[in-house]
């Protein structure tokens, strides 16, 4: 369950959320499904099929326990690890693998890297590589909500490692000063990238930081479903409320690397791996679905299978996609291409006829 801070309070004390065995077992499908696509799309990008990936690993419950308590009206500002916040906000699996690919039906058209998708119509904002920009535009975006009234929150999630960053501590200050209605949701996965989170701060816990800002911090076990989404509907009802922002520390970790260029075997022993292997967010929801009879042997084998064919039905398809035309390039820059655009369009377009320029 949840647990405070040092020296900071506790976000609603003593609210709690009941989940029922319909809820839980929707939590657990989507759990299932993002550590089966991390899987998969770790011997995508090994197989050269991708160009990049971060895998979630360990962090299922911390994501889908905060997204269930979100609304859906709620905007997301995710880094780059939240593959359980689009899945939950039912983002299909084949829009994210169209987006790792770059092909044509790419909602960005390739204009990011891979595993920085972005969906308007589920309120979830691109990432961007640099640690923390995304924790000051939750806050600003958060601020607009205030200002027209609009009965909405912001969530922001971050790692550990930007903790450190200048982002996180303006977008703190301001959100501080101004009471804004932001959830700031660390995944506090033990590592920024090969930087442990001891090496980082002298601060008991992470949450506590809050407590310099003028507002609340919670410690949450990030492997408890039930403990992560108490913490943020509660934080919520907060900032509904007026009362202002939360920061929640979610302790998890991360099983597999940081990334698909980082070797963790460099820093970390198989030894500590092991140890939190042990906690496995889904190894513990389903034995409570098992243990209260919610989910049967029967039940657990289908949902495999689904999430398996779910899962090699997208990639096929998106692997069947056209390529992107490259003259997108040119697109979407004004709301109609200049005279020297039109030029430069051109251009290319010769180039790419002759063959000197390939796609």
């Amino acid at each position: 369950m949840a647990k405070a801070a040092q020296s900071a309070p506790e976000v609603a004390p003593g609210v709690s959320h009941a989940l029922s065995n319909d809820r839980l077992l929707s939590m657990y499908r989507v759990m299932v499904l993002a550590r089966a696509i991390d899987e998969r799309c770790l011997s995508l990008q090994r197989q050269g099929r991708i160009g990049f990936y971060a895998p979630a690993s360990g962090q299922e419950a911390a994501q889908i326990g905060c997204a269930a308590a979100l609304g859906d009206e709620d905007w997301i500002f995710p880094a780059y690890r939240e593959i359980g916040i689009a899945l939950w906000r039912k983002v299909p699996f084949r829009a994210l693998m169209d987006q790792f690919i770059g092909n044509s039906t790419d909602r960005v058209k390739g204009r990011q890297m891979p595993n920085h998708y972005s969906f308007r119509d589920h309120n979830f904002v691109s990432p961007s590589s640099p640690i923390g920009t995304q924790i000051t535009q939750a806050v600003g975006a958060a601020m607009a909500m205030q200002r027209r009234h609009v009965p909405q929150v912001t969530a922001t999630f971050f790692g550990d490692g930007a903790t450190s960053s200048n982002d996180f501590h303006a977008g703190m200050n301001f959100a501080g000063v101004y009471r804004t209605p932001t959830i700031f949701f660390c995944q506090n996965n033990q590592w920024a990238i090969s930087l442990p989170r001891s090496r980082q701060t002298h601060s008991a816990t992470l949450a506590q930081k809050a407590e310099a800002y003028g507002f609340s911090g919670v410690v949450v076990d990030g492997n408890d479903v039930h403990a992560v989404f108490d913490a943020v509907a509660a934080a919520r009802e907060r900032a509904l409320a007026g009362e202002g922002p939360t920061l929640i520390e979610a302790q998890v970790y991360r099983f597999g690397p940081h990334s698909t260029s980082d070797d963790p075997h460099r820093y970390r022993s198989d030894a500590d791996v092991a140890e939190w292997k042990r906690k496995d967010p889904i190894l513990r929801l389903r034995e409570e679905l098992r243990t209260s009879g919610a989910l049967t042997d029967e039940a657990e084998s289908q949902l495999q299978e689904a999430v398996k064919r779910e899962i090699s039905e997208a990639i096929e398809a998106a692997e069947g996609a056209p390529a992107l035309d490259p003259l997108t390039l040119f697109d979407d820059t004004f709301a109609q291409r200049t005279p020297r655009l039109e030029e430069e369009r051109a251009e290319f377009q010769r180039l790419l006829r002759e063959g000197v320029i390939r796609p």
